[in-house]
């Protein structure tokens, strides 16, 4: 390939003289944003640089190469469409279907993944597989008999199998009664399709994205940003877009800039001698005092920070991902997920079972969800008061919690126009009769942006970086420190204490040319890393409370889908102008099986914005021009999914290898909502309606007979959901170090103080006794809200041991 003239046509010969159409694609390549989009004074300030994110060094061998490209283009090979080719919009179709995963760079950038990004207990089998397939022995012990020639040698290496026999056996592998198979399929299966439809070139585009109806980044969002840079620029329209500019820190300045940074910000900091060898958690470079150090900038604790701060405490925020003001947003799938998820949104079970998303970036995950804001259901309150003893719950404090946060963030139950999803939703529950409610938001009513889970490019909604960590810089008494991940809480054993006392914490960060470590010592120490991170912390820092990790919730999700084609705008409805990936992400949802035989568990339904790398992560792969018709609908087909308050529960075994198994109950109350989620697409006037099984079945709701309707959904909604053939994601995780009034079976007290460690709270989802059912951000808040309340307890009566220690 080459640079010239991206979008042309050209022939080569391959495979013994037969010619091949090659579409020049241009560079592509997958960093958050080219410079020729980035405003010249965009990054006005050192304290803005949102990180220098490192090249993912392909370090796979030729022959796993091989077997990797021959595997992505069996899943993405070049087509001839059946289409007509007459019209901007079918010449795009067109350069889709002949696009494959080859030409577009994929594989090399697959394998940059696997070799810097990826890390997973399969990912060795993973490798192994890929030498084996290179062989001519291991391919026919993987692949078996359709691996075979009817020519001499008969034996064949996995790139040398046709194009034909190699869907076949990627086929049989989806839905294998071997879990080794399964896995495999759809390890790769998920990079090479999230990875195809999320580079992007020098221009920030991708060739497919036309080909499906998709614009990429929000197009108002890049004009704005185009006009604001013919636009002089002050401090106040700094303030103005980037409000927590003042408060965060640029970590990679010399140190004595950054020590004087700090000083200027009231820390006291002491520089440690310059070492002749690299800096170690044991000699760090500087350490810093302060009154509270919080770990983690999310919705716990953003809360936790924003208060200490308020009421006068000298507050230090480690963030182990990087900020994103408004301005920086890409609002580009790919690299806003590399840059602001936690394993760049590809983080998975043990198993392969369950897909994670969870937020690494300042603000956590307020900044990248989906802005449903909803209380901790009264059911869940009188459960954990009642059965787990926490009067917590029931008490004014909470209740009084839950009306400051949802204030604080300008929850609302109101909206003006619905996405294709919502609407879909709502009109499907209302011809059927099921409840339908509006989800209150903590966005105004005509925010209408299906890019808030890439950051809120207006910050119209209000996650903690645009609420609480406010409250933290404008108090004149925090800092934010991005990039830096806590290695370990420090504790020590005090005179006159029968339990250790926490007296910091030891992090690292990148100071330009490498890596660098600090101290922050601090009178308490709140731990908010999420419920995936955290207990990997604590055990880090050796906390042995053996229910640490344990008892992991997921709020585990099934999703089905329906195709609404565009028809002409004076044919009804929906409109033809709806998109999947634009409106408000969860404005209505339902609870038609939440309650199961009335004992507080079940399932709600609600709608998930997916851009192209995630709708086709769960797409089902049949063949490679199914998968491209499929693709093609892209743009108008709803997806609305289940979620379940699971009784099933995992456990966080290290930062790369979490274990979970759905309980019997979850599954069943998934499937029924499976089942009404089918009947709601069709109801609301679908053509075609399916589910993300790997056996990809779908049926057209206008040709078929009601019987037949009937057989399809009592059918695909019948079907296992705990054996790896449909995708299972979890955008929520609680659970793993939980609240109650025993250490023999929790890990923190009620006031959020953990057995172990006097002056160590924790203030996030980890805490929670149970699965919650429903969005948990106010619940996290208003938790983390009490628990601060705690802390300030702690600070008050420490209040005479003053900051005045002398280095």
């Amino acid at each position: 390939m080459n640079g010239n003239g991206a979008g042309k046509f050209s022939n080569f010969p391959t495979n013994g003289g037969v010619r091949h159409t090659v579409i020049d694609l241009g560079s592509i390549r997958t960093d958050p944003e080219s410079k020729s989009t980035k405003a010249p004074n965009e990054l006005h300030s050192p304290s803005l640089l949102p990180g220098e994110r490192k090249p993912y060094v392909n370090s796979l061998s030729p022959r796993q190469m091989e077997v990797l490209t021959a595997f992505s283009d069996t899943l993405l090979p070049s087509v001839f469409p059946d289409i007509n080719c007459s019209g901007q919009l079918e010449d795009s179709l067109f350069k889709f279907y002949r696009t494959s995963a080859s030409m577009a760079g994929t594989p090399e950038l697959v394998g940059g993944f696997l070799s810097g990004k990826i890390e997973h207990p399969m990912l060795g089998v993973l490798l192994l597989a890929l030498w084996l397939l290179s062989t001519w022995f291991g391919t026919f012990i993987l692949c078996g008999i359709p691996s075979l020639s009817t020519q001499f040698p008969y034996f064949q290496r996995f790139s040398q199998v046709s194009q034909k026999k190699r869907e076949k056996i990627l086929l049989s592998w989806s839905s294998s009664s071997f879990n080794i198979y399964r896995m495999l399929f759809k390890t790769l299966k998920y990079l090479v399709f999230f990875i195809f439809f999320t580079q992007v070139d020098e221009n920030n585009e991708n060739p497919t994205w036309r080909g499906i109806d998709y614009c990429g980044p929000d197009p108002d969002f890049i004009n704005n940003r185009t006009r604001e840079t013919k636009t002089p620029q002050g401090h106040e329209h700094e303030e103005l877009f980037e409000p927590l500019y003042r408060g965060i820190v640029n970590m990679r300045q010399p140190r004595e800039a950054l020590a004087e940074t700090l000083r200027q910000s009231g820390f006291h900091v002491r520089l440690h001698p310059h070492r002749r060898y690299n800096p170690s958690p044991s000699h760090p470079s500087l350490t810093i005092r302060c009154d509270a150090v919080v770990v983690g900038s999310g919705s716990g604790g953003g809360v936790a920070a924003g208060i200490l701060a308020k009421a006068g405490y000298k507050v230090a925020v480690l963030e182990k991902g990087n900020y994103f003001g408004r301005k920086n947003l890409s609002l580009l799938e790919g690299p806003s997920m590399d840059e602001m998820y936690l394993s760049g949104g590809l983080m998975v079970t043990d198993d392969m079972g369950v897909i994670m998303l969870a937020g690494s970036t300042v603000g956590g995950g307020s900044t990248i969800n989906w802005s449903a804001s909803i209380r901790t259901p009264q059911h869940v309150i009188r459960e954990w008061c009642n059965e787990y003893e926490l009067e917590l719950f029931g008490s004014k404090l909470y209740k009084e919690a839950m009306d400051v946060v949802c204030k604080r963030m300008g929850v609302q139950p109101d909206v003006e126009e619905e996405s294709l999803s919502n609407t879909v939703l709502r009109k499907g529950c209302s011809e059927l009769g099921y409840p339908v409610i509006t989800a209150p938001r903590n966005s105004p009513p005509n925010h209408y942006c299906g890019w808030c889970c890439f950051g809120c490019k207006d910050g119209r909604k209000k996650g903690t970086s645009e609420t609480w960590l406010v409250d933290l810089v404008d108090s004149g008494n925090g800092v934010i420190l991005p990039g830096c991940e806590a290695l370990k809480i420090l504790h020590e054993r005090k005179k006159g204490r029968k339990r250790n006392t926490a007296t910091g914490v030891v992090f690292e960060f990148n100071n330009g040319w490498g890596k660098d470590f600090c101290v922050l010592e601090s009178k308490v120490t709140i731990v908010a890393g999420g419920a995936l991170c955290t207990p990997t912390l604590l055990k880090r820092s050796g906390l042995r409370n053996s229910n640490i990790g344990k008892n992991l919730h997921l709020h585990p999700v099934v999703m089905a889908w329906g195709h609404f084609p565009s028809r002409p705008a004076d044919s009804g409805w929906p409109e033809k102008d709806k998109k999947s990936y634009k409106g408000g992400i969860i404005t209505a949802m339902s609870t038609v099986v939440a309650n199961s035989e009335g004992s507080g568990y079940g399932a709600v339904i609600q709608t998930p914005m997916l851009h192209p790398g995630m709708f086709s992560v769960i797409t089902p792969w049949i063949s490679s021009v199914d998968m491209r018709e499929r693709m093609s609908k892209f743009s108008r087909t709803a997806y609305i999914f289940a979620l379940a308050r699971d009784k099933g529960s995992g456990q966080v075994n290290s930062p790369s290898s979490i274990s979970y198994r759905m309980d019997a109950m979850d599954e069943e109350h998934l499937k029924q909502g499976l089942e009404k989620i089918l009947r709601i697409l069709a109801a609301a006037g679908a053509e075609e309606i399916g589910t993300s099984h790997c056996l990809g079945r779908k049926v057209n709701v206008k040709k078929v007979s009601s019987n037949e309707f009937e057989r399809f959904v009592k059918k695909e909604s019948r079907r296992a959901l705990r054996d790896l053939r449909t995708p299972i994601p979890s955008a929520h995780q609680m659970g793993s170090c939980r609240m109650g009034v025993d250490p023999k079976s929790s890990v923190v007290n009620h006031r959020g103080e953990t057995w172990e460690v006097e002056g160590l709270f924790l203030a996030d989802s980890s805490v929670f006794p149970t699965a919650l059912g429903v969005n948990p951000m106010v619940t996290i808040q208003s938790i983390a809200y009490c628990t601060a309340q705690s802390v300030l307890e702690v600070l008050r009566r420490k209040k005479d041991d003053l900051i005045s220690f002398q280095f």
